[in-house]
């Protein structure tokens, strides 16, 4: 067990991400939680975004809220839609308390608005006054937004992709850790396209500035995968050579979402497409991917009219044309 940050929260290093949930029942869920318990995991991260997978967690929970930290988390960016949704998140999860609300996907532009008299954070410093949440904490896929969080102090915990290919908020974790906010890694399996789940954890809990991962979990064998790494984190020469092999097969067509490809001329929003596309074809969440899709308007990938001039600043030299061409294959008309 460590402690996740400065919250007094003590957890395991391997926690549970309940995105995948979505496409499991009710019952398989309750047998995933059965073996969090058996196998000592007491940190579970779901979101309002999740379609069911508060409930589900909430059902499967009833009778031993004690053996959890549940942390969730709400797009909602003002201050009364916040409030709704944690009031939502409580009666979905059938708790009094949630351990760690956190301001969901948060981006740069929004950072300096979001505490302004109507907006979300002032509902989550009201709810934590009220005994409604414990800590409040954000996450993201911006690095920049989740560098301002870091300087600015004023979240328990940060919560960003992190595994063998993006690693590119290496130095915002550990500074972090030094000023005792919890450091969360989201996508340790870098969204289903790393295949060898031990070694991807086993990779991140190497790091000592890493409280926890949280990979999505939807069956028991997952769980315990995922767990058995924790004993066994010094990484071997023949995993290093294994983590170089991985880093080069990814490299070509793999987006870490960094947005140096951003602003595009015609205001697609590349990195969010690509991370719907992995969503559709390596989580097998084609409806809610496929949702989501529907509602970036035109900042879909169809609206792309091939200029180039996002493939000129990204620093990984990826084929954002051809990637963007192979979203609308997966997710156009479907």
């Amino acid at each position: 067990m460590r402690s996740l940050g400065n919250t007094n929260i003590m957890i395991k290093e391997v926690g549970f991400g309940g995105i995948p949930i979505q496409r499991i029942t009710q019952g398989e869920t309750n047998k995933v939680i059965e073996e969090l318990i058996n196998q000592g995991v007491n940190f579970i991260d779901t979101a309002r975004g999740y379609t069911v997978s508060e409930e589900y967690i909430g059902n499967a929970i009833e009778g031993r809220r004690e053996k959890f930290y549940i942390a969730t988390k709400s797009m909602s960016r003002n201050y009364d839609d916040m409030k709704r949704d944690i009031d939502t998140s409580l009666k979905n999860l059938k708790t009094d308390y949630i351990d760690l609300y956190q301001i969901h996907n948060l981006k740069v532009e929004e950072y300096n608005t979001i505490f302004n008299e109507d907006k979300a954070y002032r509902a989550l410093l009201e709810a934590k006054e009220e005994g409604k949440i414990k800590h409040i904490g954000i996450t993201s896929h911006s690095l920049e937004t989740i560098s301002k969080a870091v300087e600015d102090g004023k979240f328990a915990t940060i919560q960003f992709p992190y595994n063998i290919v993006e690693d590119q908020a290496d130095e915002v974790f550990r500074k972090a850790y030094e000023k005792g906010i919890g450091t969360i890694t989201m996508k340790p399996l870098a969204g289903g396209a790393i295949d060898d789940g031990p070694l991807a954890i086993k990779y991140i809990l190497s790091k000592e500035y890493i409280d926890v991962a949280i990979p999505g979990m939807n069956t028991i064998e997952q769980v315990k995968e995922n767990v058995s790494v924790i004993n066994d984190k010094e990484l071997t020469h023949e995993d290093e050579l294994k983590i170089e092999k991985i880093r080069k097969d990814l490299n070509g067509n793999f987006c870490r979402r960094c947005e140096y490809c951003l602003p595009c001329p015609k205001n697609i929003n590349i990195p969010q497409n690509f991370l719907l596309e992995g969503y559709y074809t390596r989580y097998n969440l084609k409806e809610w991917a496929l949702e989501r899709y529907e509602s970036l308007g035109d900042a879909k990938a169809s609206k792309c009219i091939e200029c180039g001039i996002c493939e000129e600043k990204c620093p990984y030299n990826l084929p954002i044309r051809s990637m963007l061409k192979n979203v609308c294959d997966k997710l156009e008309n479907k």
